[in-house]
């Protein structure tokens, strides 16, 4: 598809899921993998993903040149709290566009955050990272992480016109490495890939998504 397609499109919503049952595992476990903690206050379950999704990771960071590794920002997001931060963004558009129709806000608070019920990271199913040197020191990708489209006057997009010649490498390393891994990226967020989610499974063709939701205490 070259087309963007939010996470808000119903074609997401109408992919079926036909759960796996894999367990989540703590991304710490990996070895080779850094993981950020600036997610910790907002939930302990950050650090989480899908076997399957960290098995990719791995094989991914093993592509990246010499000197550089992931940053694993986020994984798994409770359902509970990715509701929160859906309705949080959709209530700051609403109040910034008063003229805008429920379905306007939807699908303009779906570029930063996904509707919660086709969320792939409440599947367990996507990770928020980027690229840090060998001292774990994060590189220059363009925005900060989870800069909005407001915020960041849309260089959060990962095709985004403008961003300097490094960032604009680095995101391509990043893309690479994880593309062969057979991660998709949602390209309203250059931080965001996913795997076996219903938004991958639009993408690439799949016949059913791999991860549906998934209840914090329902992991392996």
């Amino acid at each position: 598809m070259s087309e963007i397609v939010l996470m808000s499109d119903p074609r997401v919503a109408a992919v079926s899921v036909r759960e796996c049952g894999e367990p989540l595992v703590d991304v710490r476990s990996s070895g080779p993998l850094l993981v950020d903690m600036r997610k910790q206050g907002d939930s302990d379950a950050f650090f989480h993903l899908r076997r399957g999704v960290l098995e990719r990771l791995v094989r991914a960071q093993e592509r990246l040149p010499d000197g550089l590794r992931f940053l694993v920002v986020e994984g798994y997001r409770p359902p509970a709290l990715q509701r929160r931060y859906f309705e949080k963004y959709a209530k700051r558009l609403r109040a910034e566009r008063p003229g805008w129709s429920d379905e306007q806000v939807r699908s303009a608070a779906s570029r930063f955050v996904s509707p919660p019920d086709v969320a792939p990271h409440s599947a367990g199913a996507a990770v928020d990272l980027t690229l840090a040197d060998a001292d774990g020191r994060e590189l220059d990708l363009g925005t900060p992480m989870n800069a909005t489209p407001e915020e960041s006057a849309g260089a959060c997009c990962t095709d985004a016109p403008g961003i300097g010649g490094q960032a604009r490498a680095h995101r391509e390393v990043l893309g690479r490495a994880l593309t062969a891994a057979g991660l998709v990226n949602y390209p309203t967020e250059w931080w965001h890939w996913s795997f076996g989610d219903r938004y991958w499974a639009l993408l690439t063709g799949a016949a059913s998504a791999r991860y549906g939701p998934i209840r914090p205490d329902a992991d392996g």
